[in-house]
């Protein structure tokens, strides 16, 4: 005799789907506006981060749900391009971006 298998409850395929996904925020890392950071393809820029999915899809040509825009810096020539790898431990942060705070403060010395 075979029961059948009730539905799942609305909303627990997404729930489950979430809750399976990385976080966007580790996968990102520190990479923010203005951040310098290395890894064995090069040293890059951080020129513009966005976290809608549907800007990143149009930016990386697939389904995204974050995208950088960056510049290797070690190119004289480099030309900004769109990334979405996850942060890793082969990435290195070589320097943060300046604060506004901080611009004021020296400005105002």
């Amino acid at each position: 005799m075979s029961h059948p298998i009730p539905p799942p409850p609305v909303g627990s395929v997404a729930t489950a789907a979430a809750s399976v996904l990385p976080d966007v925020d580790a996968e990102i890392g520190p990479r923010t506006v203005g951040a310098l950071y290395q890894n064995q393809d090069g040293a890059f820029a951080v020129l513009s981060l966005t976290r809608d999915p549907a800007e990143a899809r149009a930016l990386l040509g697939r389904t995204a749900r974050w995208a950088l825009v960056v510049r290797d810096v070690l190119r004289p020539d480099g030309q900004p391009f769109a990334v979405g790898s996850a942060w890793t431990t082969s990435d290195h942060l070589v320097a943060v971006p300046r604060t506004s705070t901080t611009t004021s403060r020296k400005a105002a010395a």
